[in-house]
């Protein structure tokens, strides 16, 4: 019982160090941008992005390197799961997000790219080397063009203000201690979750890529749903749905390539049939309702409905298929 408490307080302590880590490591990466000259546009479409799947990254890196990485599998393909369905879902509960941005626009056709080339290489249920090292040139690609757009696109852009307000004003010497402190504190965080989410595993007979598709994404999915909250609230729906979308890009390519390098293992076939369907059905649902064909998407109320319903029956279906026998 003592492991058991000591394994659930580990937990908990990692996702509330996780969601400060990260929140602080992106106020001063972003300040540390701004006092080097880089434009808003920019920081706000490579650091704020990145920033969010900061958890998700470290936590496969420490999970590899702990010699689990089919919890790292499940964090990257239950984040993105759950970053639709349970992140967005309950942001369009609280207001409706419209969808102003161009640059949206050209991400969504970017994210089916990623999401169709993580498939092509999961289909063989293998995620060797080879398979993380074309992941992480995607990564290294998806920077340069995100960095390209946010340099070309600086006029009548609506997420350059809502970023300018969120952008915070700091000496380069306090922007460079938040970074660092944030760095650490994310280190110590992840190290922590997944000693908590590999016990818990072993003591009930449960496969870490269970643990990392459920309570491990679900936690580090907390800095982008408290994200897309504030901005949704702050009336500023592009960075809600701008943050899910970088985030879910980042984790296939970072979180998912990070452990084919670091620990390749072999893949169940219910990874394929089960949660990489569920991810692509509800980012199929988040394009239809948030693209806005000719005319500004708008994500609404029942629209999120629709997708915390998918992501409740992803979470029937996934309880259903790990019960014994």
């Amino acid at each position: 019982m003592n492991e058991l408490v000591l394994s659930i307080l580990a937990i908990l302590a990692g996702f509330v160090l996780l969601v400060w880590g990260a929140d602080r490591f992106v106020h001063g990466a972003a300040a540390t941008a701004r006092n080097l000259g880089v434009s808003t546009l920019v920081i706000g479409l490579t650091i704020v992005g990145f920033g969010t799947s900061a958890p998700e990254i470290l936590v496969s890196i420490m999970a590899a390197i702990s010699g689990n990485p089919g919890l790292a599998v499940g964090n990257a393909i239950g984040s993105n799961i759950t970053n639709i369905g349970l992140v967005i879902g309950c942001t369009a509960l609280l207001t409706p997000l419209v969808v102003n941005s161009s640059i949206l626009r050209r991400e969504f056709p970017l994210m089916f790219t990623v999401m169709l080339l993580a498939l092509s290489l999961v289909l063989d249920l293998y995620l060797g080397r080879g398979d993380g090292i074309i992941l992480m040139i995607g990564l290294g690609l998806l920077l340069f063009w995100l960095i390209h757009l946010g340099l070309s696109r600086q006029r009548s852009e609506p997420m350059i203000a809502e970023y300018e307000k969120e952008i915070p004003q700091l000496t380069l010497g306090n922007a460079l201690l938040w970074t660092l402190l944030g760095l650490a504190v994310l280190l110590v965080s992840s190290r922590i979750l997944v000693y908590g989410a590999v016990n818990i595993a072993e003591m009930y007979g449960v496969s870490d890529l269970v643990i990392g598709l459920t309570i491990v994404a679900i936690g580090t999915s907390l800095p982008e749903l408290a994200a897309s909250i504030v901005s949704a609230l702050k009336n500023e729906p592009d960075i809600a749905i701008g943050n899910v979308i970088g985030s879910n890009m980042f984790n296939l390519l970072a979180v998912l390539g990070l452990p084919g390098l670091i620990s390749p293992l072999a893949l169940e076939p219910i990874v394929v049939t089960r949660d990489i369907a569920f991810m692509i059905g509800l980012t199929v649902a988040l394009f239809m309702f948030a693209y806005g064909f000719n005319r500004p998407g708008t994500i609404t109320r029942p629209q999120g409905s629709v997708l915390l319903t998918i992501y409740a029956a992803y979470m029937v279906v996934l309880y259903m298929t790990v019960q014994p026998g």
